[in-house]
């Protein structure tokens, strides 16, 4: 996966950065099978709070072995 960087926040023009995440029950679910699943990433700006991003960190888990590309 690529590595992407916020540079300023497209709302308040802030800097400074949080990263948190989702977990538990709010877990992604894949299509493809309701026990495959990935926690939800957060890229937060400290000054307003608003969320300059979301991504999961290992797109793959969300698809079966079988189907999953060779590295």
């Amino acid at each position: 996966m690529k590595e992407v960087h916020a540079n300023a926040c497209q709302f308040c023009g802030g800097t400074e950065f949080v990263e948190a995440y989702q977990g538990g029950y709010a877990t992604l679910t894949s299509k493809e099978s309701a026990w495959l699943g990935a926690n939800l990433y957060y890229v937060i700006c400290r000054d307003c709070g608003s969320v300059v991003r979301s991504y999961v960190k290992d797109p793959e888990k969300l698809v079966k072995k079988k189907n999953r590309r060779e590295l």
